[in-house]
């Protein structure tokens, strides 16, 4: 006869052992509690951009989480809410708007206008021409109702997925309900420029598009949380540009950070494991170091990615003046596409230091440009393997 102590060790009641974790998931869990000196956990971030010049480089045929020393996998994404688009359910219908010759404007599954060239619509940045939100009667005919929680094909697949949540927890996986957040998800709905307008001009709808947002994020997670416990709840955010936030702090405390607070606050309560920590992970782009406290106070973040060099972050900066904070990214992509030498210099200076402090992950500070020959990025993992384990 088990105890029952240990029968609800299964990662949902209760925290697996380490010796029962997979070793990937000890690595990834020892990252998160910050251990001086633990071994780096090896994962990418973006090759979608350069695989297909690697290819003409003659990357080889094989499985690249080998080639590259990418650690398995040791965080369960439970997703249903979205990333860096509004969770449309169902979306909008893909078709072109308009013809322009050479190029075309095409409707995403988000209902903004995009203006592409033909026969590419992959690879480079979109521009657009038009969002589905400018008023609340645009809202309300283009939008809200493609948030209904309640929409039977958001649960469909319910039951598999949670099955595989289970099976992963058992592992001692992080259980990360990750979702859009509150800017990045008005940016799809009303566009970066009309925004900001927006806040000011019509806050009102603001509230109403992230009432809905809370709406929905609560119906979502309360179904995920009656299977599993949740280790992280990250947003993917892009508030920042390359000098600082895109909205002032006050713009984030009235229009964000309430919604955040209650989901919060309501996922801690229903959680099955009631002591288990719940971190908060933000994404964003540009120079972030001006909103970590923003976050930290506001709804107390403890991981933050990617750092993006070019706009003035450096990851052992932010590691020293920020001890408690885990941190991704930092690993300049335009480094990369030098010569090796400038590659060792640049993890000469982060990668000792980053993990003699604990709580560090290197990964490219942005998706991997085709600039970078692959050659360059595997000797970038086989000095981070060397210095990290």
């Amino acid at each position: 006869m088990i105890p029952t102590t240990q029968r609800q060790a299964d990662g949902v009641h209760r925290p697996v052992p380490r010796e029962a974790m997979d070793p990937a998931a000890v690595k990834l869990r020892d990252t998160y509690a910050r251990q001086p000196g633990a071994p780096f956990y090896h994962r990418t971030f973006g090759l979608w951009m350069c695989l297909e010049e690697w290819r003409r480089q003659g990357l080889p045929d094989t499985d690249l989480a080998t080639l590259f020393h990418f650690d398995p996998p040791a965080c369960h994404g439970l997703g249903q809410l979205g990333w860096c688009e509004a969770p449309f359910r169902p979306a909008f219908h893909v078709e072109q708007i308009e013809d322009r010759g050479d190029t075309e404007v095409v409707r995403d599954t988000a209902g903004r206008h995009v203006l592409y060239f033909k026969g590419r619509r992959q690879g480079f940045m979109p521009e657009y021409v038009a969002h589905p939100v400018t008023d609340m009667r645009t809202w309300e005919e283009n939008a809200l109702w493609r948030l209904d929680p309640a929409t039977p094909e958001r649960f469909a697949d319910l039951d598999r997925r949670m099955r595989a949540a289970r099976a992963a927890a058992a592992r001692g996986w992080i259980m990360q309900q990750n979702l859009v957040g509150g800017y990045m998800y008005l940016r799809s709905l009303i566009g970066p420029e009309q925004l900001l307008y927006t806040f000011h001009d019509q806050p009102e709808l603001i509230h109403a598009c992230m009432r809905q947002w809370l709406t929905l994020a609560e119906a979502v997670t309360a179904r995920h949380q009656e299977h599993v416990t949740l280790d992280e709840l990250y947003l993917a955010e892009d508030i920042c540009y390359n000098h600082g936030p895109l909205i002032s702090p006050d713009m984030m405390r009235e229009f964000l950070f309430p919604y955040y607070q209650q989901l919060l606050a309501n996922v801690r309560r229903r959680q099955l494991d009631p002591r288990r920590h719940l971190f908060v992970a933000v994404d964003t782009d540009g120079f972030a170091v001006p909103v970590i406290e923003v976050y930290r106070e506001g709804i107390g973040m403890d991981v933050m990615n990617p750092f993006e060099v070019a706009s003035g972050c450096d990851v052992v900066a932010v590691g020293r003046e920020h001890p408690d904070l885990v941190i991704g990214g930092g690993i300049d992509k335009r480094v990369l596409a030098r010569t090796r030498e400038d590659i060792d210099r640049m993890l000469d200076r982060i990668l000792p230091t980053m993990r003699a402090r604990g709580g560090y992950i290197p990964t490219c500070d942005h998706g991997v440009p085709p600039e970078v020959p692959w050659q360059n990025y595997l000797h970038y993992r086989e000095r981070c393997v060397a210095y990290g384990g």
